[in-house]
């Protein structure tokens, strides 16, 4: 049984540990600590009750009026196909909502699962340029072969 809840700074090792496990494959960009601490917020986290180990990890980011990018999606090798990154991103959904976002999207390797959830395929030249600004730390930057997918509120 999982835990859907906010991250807390306590959490914030085995975050890390999880978003660097997939970010050494090269398909996540890595995230230092420091970033994990002031996007703290941004988190929510799937804790396994019985031993309230972190095995799924996910963020909300707002990018622009009424747009906001789902991204971090890390979930224990373990634990795949439990349906705990479904949750994380229903609840991240539900977060966005309750603030006015009216459209979603993500940049991925896995649009499969991401398509389970009502994304659709878009190009990234369609995504406002701010949303840009992470990029510059990324090492496939300016070649990205992350596939662009966009969720459009009523979804």
């Amino acid at each position: 049984m999982f835990l859907y809840r906010k991250a807390t700074f306590a959490d914030v090792d085995e975050i890390h540990e999880l978003i660097a496990g997939y970010a050494a494959q090269g398909i996540m960009l890595p995230k230092p600590h420091s970033t994990l601490y002031e996007t703290l917020r941004e988190f929510v986290v799937a804790e396994e009750v019985e031993t309230k180990k972190i095995v799924g990890v996910g963020a909300l980011h707002l990018t622009w009026n009424e747009l906001a990018e789902v991204r971090s999606m890390a979930v224990h090798a373990d634990y795949s196909r439990h349906g705990i990154g479904s949750a994380i991103v229903k609840k991240l959904l539900e977060e966005g909502r309750a603030v006015g976002v009216k459209e979603f999207f993500t940049l991925t390797y896995r649009p499969d699962f991401f398509g389970s959830l009502g994304f659709m395929l878009t190009t990234k030249e369609s995504l406002p340029h701010k949303i840009w600004k992470d990029c510059m730390d990324c090492p496939k930057f300016p070649n990205c072969d992350e596939i662009a997918m966009t969720l459009k509120d009523g979804a």
